[in-house]
């Protein structure tokens, strides 16, 4: 994908941002920033627009971190459930087996009489 120079307007200030993703992807980012940053401003505390956006930074770091997270946990679900269902399957083979043994078993055994 080619690079592309966005405008964005954070806080009142022009950035131009140059990117290889979508246009109203990027626009949607800084939407974003924003209004996080326009929301801890206006929260108030006397900030700075620089303390805001460190405010809003650790804000989405912490968002990231934690999904990281929940990702990793949900890896490790997986990997649990899919080694869980190798070894049921194998369970599954194994009593299969022994199964047909046992009905080839029944079929050479002789009668019984009462």
């Amino acid at each position: 994908m080619e690079k592309i120079t966005v405008k964005l307007e954070i806080c009142g200030t022009p950035y131009y941002i140059t990117t290889d993703e979508d246009k109203s992807y990027t626009e949607a980012l800084g939407a974003e920033l924003n209004d996080r940053i326009t929301r801890i401003l206006r929260s108030g505390r006397n900030l700075s627009v620089t303390q805001a956006a460190v405010l809003a930074a650790l804000e989405s770091l912490d968002k990231q971190k934690k999904a990281e997270q929940s990702s990793e946990n949900l890896r490790s679900q997986v990997k649990d459930y899919l080694e869980d269902a190798a070894k049921a399957k194998s369970e599954r083979d194994f009593y299969k087996r022994e199964i047909e043994r046992l009905k080839g078993s029944a079929a050479d055994a002789p009668p019984k009489l009462w």
